[in-house]
């Protein structure tokens, strides 16, 4: 099954720090989490004044998120997300190193960025609600995906 995700993270150029994740199954069901052991003094007022007004709480440990994310995908999930490189490695930093990923997990994720440059650079849909809160973001991917997918199947997508 295709999971859908975002994450909001501290970056200093050194450390990715998770903040928050969103998932979004294809089937529809949602995970939303908030880490409580991110350091708050490293954020930058980007990330102060677009991803902190966005978080809804209760923060969790990192360790009961993980956990609870292995519940929700399950075994042997497609990740899918949208300029992803650093979601991914925040998402499997939940676990250690890249060879302590849950079994029959892939070592990668999908990304819509190349999706959308593989359909000739089609213009998206420009994100309306919750932009920067994880769930909201990983709700727009599950949108944006379907909707190429269904453009593409029918020979209709049109190139910006």
């Amino acid at each position: 099954m295709k999971y859908f995700f975002d994450t909001e993270f501290i970056e200093d150029g050194e450390v990715i720090d998770l903040i928050s994740i969103g998932l979004v199954a294809e089937d529809g069901r949602e995970y939303y989490a908030e880490s409580n052991s991110f350091n708050h003094s490293k954020a930058g007022d980007w990330v102060k004044a677009h991803v902190f007004p966005k978080l809804t709480g209760p923060a969790k440990p990192r360790k009961k998120i993980a956990q609870e994310v292995i519940a929700f995908v399950g075994e042997a999930p497609e990740f899918w997300g949208y300029y992803a490189d650093y979601d991914w490695v925040v998402l499997c930093q939940l676990y250690g190193s890249m060879m302590a990923l849950p079994k029959n997990w892939p070592m990668f994720c999908l990304d819509l960025k190349q999706l959308v440059v593989s359909l000739g650079n089609p213009k998206l849909e420009l994100q309306t609600k919750g932009h920067h809160n994880a769930l909201d973001d990983a709700r727009w991917v599950r949108e944006t995906w379907t909707k190429l997918s269904r453009s593409s199947a029918t020979g209709s997508v049109k190139n910006s």
